[in-house]
């Protein structure tokens, strides 16, 4: 497995736990050494290391430039080999690399995943199939080690899109539950009220608002999804609306309050945080 970060982390470790990892890789060696320490799982000086030392291999990287990077150099030793992608990037960069892995003897999939770090850790995660319907028993197979459900959606680039279709929701959500708590705050009511009745009474209730409303409320931004990944995500959003003649009004919209969070200072933290360029917003003078 290729990358270490955050949610990489940890479906490695359901791997190893598993048995299903035997080698990991990561640009900063550190979190690679401190994984084999952890699990004893070796670890790759390089990628061409990797990928040579490997017959399938799961990567979870930051951005399309990320991947891209990482890819595209190994092309030549790809044959016969199974390429999973786990990271968020735009459709389009993933087909194309997919075309060019498929040219060079090799099969990818993306396989994007839904679900923040604490579902990882449970194995509640839902990692989303994009590639070649006749290879997914092999995916799903390795991927049920760390997630409650692995659902085949499609050729490549079929889970990302529906992906991103779930992240832009997602991101939209929460711009419009901090708008709404920041509204019943200024309005006068207690917080604890208000998480009361949008957690509880409101006709939009959900797990998602039980699960952010105690990080709005009490400033712990530690990170389940990270703010500058949601607004990566949606700036993936925007340029793949583009392209499929789709209006995105409110997801622009969101995709700005996120970037003034990003620039706030909370670009590594939840991106619940967006909450705070409400709070930063003016008052009135009554106030």
């Amino acid at each position: 497995m290729a990358g270490l970060g955050i949610m990489g982390y940890r479906i490695a470790a359901n791997l190893a736990k598993a048995g299903k990892l035997n080698m990991v890789y990561n640009r900063t060696v550190s979190k690679a050494e401190q994984f084999h320490k952890e699990y004893g799982v070796k670890y790759a000086e390089d990628p061409k290391s990797l990928i040579q030392s490997v017959d399938f291999l799961i990567t979870m990287l930051s951005d399309d430039e990320a991947v891209k990077s990482f890819i595209t150099p190994l092309l030549p030793y790809v044959k016969d080999k199974i390429i999973v992608d786990m990271s968020t990037i735009s459709p389009s960069t993933s087909i194309s690399l997919s075309n060019e892995v498929s040219k060079h003897g090799g099969i990818m999939f993306d396989t994007p995943v839904i679900g923040t770090t604490i579902a990882v850790e449970q194995k509640k995660i839902t990692v989303l199939v994009g590639g070649p319907k006749e290879k997914f028993n092999i995916v799903q197979d390795v991927l049920k080690e760390t997630a409650a459900n692995v659902i085949y959606v499609g050729k490549n680039g079929s889970a990302l899109y529906a992906k991103i279709a779930n992240n832009l929701l997602t991101g939209i959500y929460m711009t419009a539950l901090a708008e709404a708590f920041t509204f019943g705050v200024r309005s006068g009511l207690d917080p604890e009220e208000i998480k009361t009745i949008l957690s509880q009474y409101a006709s939009v209730k959900s797990p998602f608002m039980e699960l952010k409303l105690p990080k709005v409320i009490s400033g712990d931004y530690s990170t389940q999804f990270a703010t500058k990944h949601m607004a990566k995500d949606l700036e993936i959003a925007v340029r793949e609306s583009q392209n499929l003649k789709v209006i995105t009004p409110l997801t622009s919209i969101s995709l700005q309050l996120y970037r003034l969070a990003d620039g706030l200072g909370y670009g590594d933290s939840d991106f619940a945080s967006v909450i705070e360029v409400y709070k930063k917003s003016p008052k009135s003078k009554s106030d």
